[in-house]
């Protein structure tokens, strides 16, 4: 289940973002059946049916942003993999000339396209920062078979989603997956190429060179950035216009991805029975 809550700098907001987690859900969706030849996922249904007996008399929280899924052993890794060089791996590439330990060719500037996709996988913390491994420590910590088999899927889920969104006119500068075992089949899990989850640009705005403007919570940062906030608990109110322009943000992410208009569930549809895919 997704909901509208929001985090920044590591801090839950007091703030929530209206459909936030109905579009984080609809595209998960979207790609799990989109990409489900590439890999197997966790994807049962989306009918509210299958929800717990205890659980029934909470329906309308779950209509639009809840699925039902495959219970799996997740896998204690986050698979990075990444076509442009922004974030935490510029930063690095500034220092060392490297991205998690990966040596990538001199000259390259913010936001450049590189050469080929590189997998950066990185530690999944229950507390504090996911921190970057090397492929030969993740190798370590589950395995070679099962590390190679999940750098070679999560570079063909990207490649794939990559190639597919180009078409309509969105760039995927980096993304994460998760991965997880049942019956001893490996499965996509969580959620796949959603704003929280990927660096999504739009490709008539890209200029490499400097900073892109995101299809996430860049506004919420932007804000928070330019406050005397100092990240650390109470978190500033956000303005309502802040609010509107993410929610704004998301839902043309979801648009643009799937061509399809984004059309949460009526206000007193709780008992009503999903459609396909919402």
């Amino acid at each position: 289940m997704a909901t509208d809550r929001i985090s920044a700098f590591d801090v839950v907001l007091p703030d929530e973002i209206p459909e936030k987690g109905k579009v984080l859900t609809k595209l998960s969706i979207f790609w799990f059946r989109r990409l489900g030849d590439i890999c197997p996922n966790h994807l049962i249904g989306t009918d509210l049916e299958h929800i717990p007996l205890q659980l029934m008399h909470k329906k309308q929280y779950f209509r639009g942003r809840s699925m039902v899924v495959h219970k799996t052993e997740v896998f204690p890794v986050e698979c990075i993999v990444r076509g442009y060089l922004a974030g935490s791996a510029w930063k690095e590439y500034q220092e060392s000339g490297t991205v998690c330990g990966l040596e990538l060719p001199d000259g390259l500037i913010e936001s450049a396209k590189l050469p080929e996709p590189i997998f950066t996988p990185t530690t999944k913390a229950e507390e504090g920062h996911d921190e970057s491994i090397t492929f030969e420590e993740m190798n370590e910590l589950i395995g070679p078979d099962y590390a190679a088999h999940l750098k070679e899927k999560s570079l063909a889920l990207y490649e794939a989603a990559r190639d597919y969104v180009a078409q309509r006119g969105i760039i995927i500068a980096d993304t994460k997956f998760e991965f997880g075992l049942a019956d001893g089949e490996v499965m996509l899990v969580d959620e796949a190429l959603t704003p929280d989850s990927s660096r999504f640009w739009r490709a008539d705005e890209h200029e490499a060179g400097r900073p892109q403007k995101s299809f996430d919570k860049q506004f919420v940062r932007d804000f928070l950035q330019e406050s005397d906030w100092d990240k650390e608990p109470p978190v500033p109110e956000l303005p309502a216009d802040v609010i509107a322009k993410t929610t704004e943000r998301y839902v043309q992410a979801y648009e643009m991805i799937t061509g399809e208009p984004f059309e949460p569930p009526a206000k007193g549809d709780a008992e009503a029975k999903p459609s396909e895919g919402s």
